[in-house]
């Protein structure tokens, strides 16, 4: 009867250690679950919190970088456009961080596309700057350039001025020289074989006009055409007609010849002699006698008539 009891017994404390054991195991397995739930709930939370950190980040550095968009000016249409599509770009980026705020891959993907449109803006920078310091030295060539031309253009307005300096000296040297000029009224006898020197002007026919022309090495040699202008005292030019025929030019004006001589011209003395006429009677006092070659005016003189 000992031996059961104490069996019993026996076989109770055994179980009373089972169960104790059972309850510490349970529990132990309990409370690692719990610890285990907290760690996870702690990890998510460090992970949320990173991936809302680098959101901000992204977000701050998207800012950032519109901002230096918006400085950027293209040097051409299509890189405008280019830079004005990335400003959008920029912009929908922007949206897209503030709505996918603990979405990791979404935020992964706009990291990586802020540092891909950094890159670009980096590019778009260099290339302005490199267009401006090109234009900075065309600037600077085209300044040199034109300031060569006009040296070079005063350079030639200086050999023009010297040249027409030149060519007006040596215009004024070839301009022929007159003199020994005499001027008498005539009048025909014997039926026009014998000349009469008068100083009657109703007598008057004709006005003989002699002259020299002098040596000049420079001048054109040939026929030179020597023409007679003749005032009369009351002032009119006295010409045979009053037609285009009888017009001709010096000293850059036009005027009325009483007569004209051509002579060949080969550089040494030579003398002419031109008779002039007009119409009508003629008038007492003085008449004025001009002598043009090659549109100039080189000689001159006087006859005075009763």
């Amino acid at each position: 009867m000992n031996e059961q009891q104490e069996e019993k017994k026996k076989r109770g404390f055994i179980i009373w250690w089972i169960v104790i054991g059972a309850l510490l195991t349970t529990n132990g397995i309990t409370l690692w679950l719990l610890l285990n739930e907290k760690t996870k709930v702690v990890d998510q939370k460090v992970v949320t919190e990173t991936i809302i950190v680098e959101r901000d980040n992204v977000k701050k550095d998207l800012l950032q970088l519109q901002d230096e968009f918006k400085g950027l000016q293209g040097k051409d249409a299509m890189m405008q456009k280019e830079i004005d599509e990335k400003k959008l770009r920029i912009e929908e980026l922007i949206i897209q961080a503030e709505k996918h705020k603990g979405d990791a891959y979404i935020i992964a993907k706009l990291r990586k596309e802020t540092e891909s449109l950094r890159d670009i803006m980096k590019g778009f920078v260099r290339t302005i700057d490199s267009l401006n310091t090109l234009n900075i030295n065309l600037v600077a060539e085209k300044k040199t350039v034109l300031k060569q031309l006009d040296q070079e253009k005063e350079k030639q307005d200086v050999l023009v001025k010297e040249k027409e300096e030149l060519k007006t000296t040596i215009a004024k040297g070839s301009i022929l020289t007159c003199f020994n000029v005499s001027a008498k009224a005539v009048l025909y006898k014997r039926g026009g074989k014998k000349e009469v020197e008068t100083s009657k002007a109703k007598r008057m026919e004709k006005i003989k006009v002699t002259f020299s022309l002098g040596e000049n090495k420079i001048a054109k040699p040939g026929e030179k055409t020597v023409y007679i202008r003749v005032l009369t005292p009351d002032g009119k030019e006295m010409a045979k007609s009053y037609d285009d025929s009888y017009k001709f030019v010096f000293n850059k004006s036009n005027g009325y010849y009483a007569g004209k001589e051509t002579l060949n011209y080969s550089n040494v003395e030579i003398t002419g002699v031109t008779y002039c006429e007009g119409q009508g009677e003629y008038v007492p006092g003085n008449y004025q006698i001009e002598i043009t070659c090659d549109g100039a005016v080189i000689g001159s003189s006087n006859l005075k008539l009763d």
